[in-house]
């Protein structure tokens, strides 16, 4: 009994708050049906003529999910905070007031249902331009909507691949309405109390850390491009960039030292001599081979928007070397480079004569071999004397063979044994015995050219060591100092300290 008069008026209490937050919730649904009464979306919320809707804009970034260079495309899941003001949403003063006014939070009201500014990507490569859900806007008593609707966006970035891997990009995000010009919305930067958020916000409790690229600046900016009027679209437009940069480890070890390895093979080819031009050939197709796979997974990864033509290299198509030649690679580069090798002069390729007038050259490759070989030093001091159809006809005179018997025949045999009488006997001859001649003549100039021939050959084979001797010096240093050039650019080559050039401002928050 005792305890019935003390729950009588908590009773009344409990009662009593159950009902007013029913009818708090019915109210809300009049509410609602009160504001969508009569309700236009397409009619743009400006209580006067000439009156310009005020819309405010902030991205928030939670995922930078890839950057594809090869169609330079940026991909990026944002939220994009919208927030203006309808009049004919307000609920705070007359005639809703007195109806709604102990409504205070905010109405959740279908976006799809109230106009909307139409504000787009316009940098948009994928032609998907609307966002990728329509949530509810949040709406305030004074009639302010806010809108955070979630996005993925695939927005157009051009690619600068100078310094690939070792690269940094600008990429930037535009957007404007499609719809409404200047004259009817204004566009602008949210604002805070003390400040204006002039940079990307990033959710940090939902975004994820790209595992390629790092943001090193997320500026934003309203443009306005005065080319236009603001009756036109393109006048105004809010800019976010996003300035990161390159993880260039993954690159490291699985590109670039693979090919400084290759290339520090091709370093082998000039140890090969000239002679064995096979295993030099396959030893450079090799490593050749092996760096075009490499550049296969650039050329992969890198757009197809070369600025640069490189140069094709010619080679000289003359099989005789010149004096000239001869002294700069024979004489003078294995000089510099301290290669033992024999000095050429201009006198080895003189040719001396017989006493008889005749042109007799000298074999330099037999030269170069007569200290090993007496019996051909013998032989070429022979030569140098005796004429080679005497030579020739000497013995073959002695022995009775066909030549002699035919010799015999004509006008009583050969007169003499000397090389004058064997002329005059052999111009007598038949015209047989005259193309027996002419054949040991052309036999005896075809010894003589391939002697030539190996002569030249071999000095050929000189200056390919004297070439591969320079081309490995050079190898060697464009090798060393390219690739510490690359290293070197790739640590010098980072993201400016601030986002843009002459600005000091970081556009970061003041926190």
């Amino acid at each position: 009994m005792g305890s019935g008069p003390g729950c009588s008026p908590l009773l009344f209490l409990r009662v009593l708050m159950i009902s007013a937050a029913a009818c708090a919730v019915n109210l809300e649904g009049a509410l609602f049906k009160d504001l969508m009464e009569g309700y236009n979306k397409n009619v743009q919320p400006n209580e006067k003529n000439g009156n310009v809707t005020q819309v405010s804009i902030k991205m928030i970034l939670t995922n930078l999910i890839s950057l594809n260079e090869k169609e330079e495309v940026l991909t990026t899941s944002v939220w994009i905070e919208m927030v203006w003001c309808d009049y004919r949403l307000r609920w705070d003063k007359p005639p809703r007031s007195a109806l709604y006014g102990n409504i205070t939070s905010k109405l959740r009201v279908p976006s799809k249902n109230i106009w909307l500014p139409d504000i787009v990507l316009e940098n948009n490569v994928d032609g998907q331009f609307e966002i990728a859900y329509y949530c509810n806007a949040l709406v305030s008593p004074d009639g302010c909507v806010y809108w955070l609707p979630p996005a993925i966006y695939r927005s157009a970035c051009a690619i600068t691949v100078n310094y690939f891997p070792f690269d940094w990009q600008n990429c930037t995000m535009i957007f404007r309405s499609q719809s409404y010009s200047a004259n009817e919305i204004e566009l602008d930067l949210q604002k805070t109390e003390n400040y204006t958020l002039e940079w990307v916000e990033i959710d940090k409790e939902a975004c994820t850390e790209n595992g390629e690229w790092t943001i090193r600046h997320r500026p934003a900016k309203k443009v306005i491009d005065t080319q236009y009027t603001k009756d036109d679209l393109e006048y105004q437009q809010i800019v976010f960039f996003l300035i990161i940069q390159r993880k260039p480890v993954f690159y490291i070890i699985n590109i670039i030292v693979p090919c400084v390895l290759f290339s520090s093979l091709s370093l082998l080819v000039y140890f090969l001599p000239a002679r064995a031009g096979g295993q030099k050939c396959n030893m450079a197709i090799y490593s050749l081979l092996g760096q075009t796979v490499f550049l296969f997974l650039i050329a992969k990864k890198v757009p197809e928007t070369s600025k640069a033509v490189p140069l094709i290299g010619k080679t000289p198509n003359t099989h005789r070397m010149t004096d000239k030649v001869r002294k700069i690679f024979l004489n003078v580069l294995p000089q510099l480079l301290r290669m033992r090798m024999k000095v050429w002069t201009p006198d080895d390729e003189k040719t001396s004569e017989t006493p008889d007038g005749k042109p007799l050259y000298r074999d330099r490759l037999h030269c170069r071999r007569c200290s090993s070989i007496s019996l051909i030093t013998k032989a070429e001091e022979y030569l140098v004397e005796v004429a080679r159809s005497e030579l020739m006809f000497e013995k073959l005179k002695e022995r009775n063979g066909l030549m002699k018997s035919v010799l015999e025949t004509l006008h009583g045999g050969v007169k003499g044994g000397t090389a004058e009488q064997l002329s005059v006997s052999l111009a007598q001859a038949s015209p047989e015995l005259r193309q027996c001649v002419a054949s040991c003549k052309h036999i005896a100039e075809t010894a003589r050219q391939q002697n030539n021939f190996q002569s030249e050959n071999e000095e050929w084979f000189l200056v390919a060591r004297v070439i591969d001797r320079v081309c490995f010096i050079v190898m060697a240093l464009v090798f060393f100092v390219g690739t510490t050039g690359i290293f070197l650019m790739g640590h010098f080559n980072q993201p400016p300290s601030t986002p843009f050039d002459g600005d000091p401002k970081e556009y970061l928050p003041p926190y």
